[in-house]
């Protein structure tokens, strides 16, 4: 059995993380600079920002991450809890590693008193639109960008 553990990134985790946020970049077509991630990583490390990772690992390897942040709201005076980024290696998909991945979202956001966390994903990532539909509510707005 699979046994799924998921920890704060330290700083000696820059490269497992980096490699990890690079392959959910590609699964979404799309790259970085390698200064946003340095950009992103001294804001995760920096303990005055509101910017977190996770990873997840099965036999002390990384497989997985999350990426998230708090952020104020005209609508509520606790603060919010944006899921930005969640990936796990595709040959382990479908093994908790996300849903372990989200449930620590889901507790650091209440151990912040933040009682709602949101994301997005593609209409078409349906792997992950499954586990989604398991543990979160689908929200009836729409996304628009500039």
């Amino acid at each position: 059995m699979m046994v799924t553990t998921v920890r704060p990134v330290t700083a000696s985790d820059f490269l497992a993380w980096s490699a990890l946020w690079k392959d959910y970049l590609a699964f979404y077509f799309t790259e970085k600079p390698q200064e946003m991630y340095e950009i992103s990583w001294a804001r995760v490390m920096d303990p005055a920002e509101k910017m977190h990772a996770f990873l997840a690992e099965v036999d002390g390897k990384p497989v997985g991450l999350a990426n998230f942040l708090f952020h104020r709201s005209f609508w509520e005076v606790e603060d919010k809890c944006y899921l930005n980024d969640l990936y796990v290696r595709p040959e382990l998909r479908g093994t908790g590693a996300g849903r372990a991945l989200i449930e620590a979202v889901y507790q650091a956001a209440d151990a912040q008193n933040c009682p709602q966390i949101w994301w997005f994903t593609a209409e078409t990532n349906m792997t992950a639109r499954r586990l989604y539909d398991r543990i979160a509510k689908k929200s009836e707005f729409v996304e628009y960008v500039r």
